[in-house]
Order: C-alpha cells, then sequence, then structure tokens
C-alpha cells in the first residue's frame, strides 16, 4: 500500500515528528511505501510531491490543527485523526488503513 499524508499537532513541535517517526516505522515494517510531510513551527518540511500523492492508496492526515494544501488530496481516500491517536496506537491506525484499501 502506497501512504502519504500530513503530521501538525498544535506546537508543530514534539508530537508532529513522533508521530511522523512511529507512523512511518509501522508502515515500512509492515511493508508499506509512505511518505509524511510535516507542518508546524518549523514550516512545512517534506513536502509531498504531487506524483506521490496521485499514486497514493490512501493519506492520512494526522493533525490537531488546520493544514494547508488539503486541496491537493482532492479525489483520494482520506483518514483524519489526532496526532495523539497516531503517537499510542500507530499499528491499529495502520491495520485500519489496510482495511481500508482492500
Amino acid at each position: 500500500m502506497k501512504i502519504v499524508g500530513i503530521a501538525a499537532c498544535t506546537a508543530g513541535i514534539a508530537h508532529t515528528y513522533i508521530a511522523k517517526e512511529k507512523l512511518t516505522n509501522v508502515a515500512e515494517g509492515r511493508g508499506h511505501i509512505i511518505s509524511l510531510e510535516t507542518q508546524g513551527l518549523a514550516g512545512t518540511q517534506d513536502e509531498l510531491r504531487q506524483e506521490d500523492i496521485n499514486n497514493a492508496d490512501v493519506v492520512l492526515i494526522a493533525a490537531d490543527i488546520k493544514i494547508g494544501g488539503r486541496e491537493r488530496f482532492e479525489g483520494k481516500k482520506v483518514v483524519e485523526v489526532p496526532t495523539s491517536l497516531v503517537v499510542k496506537s500507530p499499528t491499529k491506525l495502520v491495520e485500519k488503513l489496510e482495511e481500508l484499501t482492500i
């Protein structure tokens, strides 16, 4: 499965990067391809390429704030969750994403 997404917490510091790391580790460990952009105090980092978005099976938005660039995902299957859910249960979240793409 190809996953793209955005991680963004209220402060744009800890949960943003923890969520990205945990989700990446679990997804790659289960054999998926994942690209995550972060939005926060440092601005947008690792900005998603439109080609990656177009080829994605699912878009995951793990955010506690309004994210920028949402229009890029029009027509895609989008799942939105708070960053705390990703931090606490990344494996369960990836399992849910797998169910959505079957």
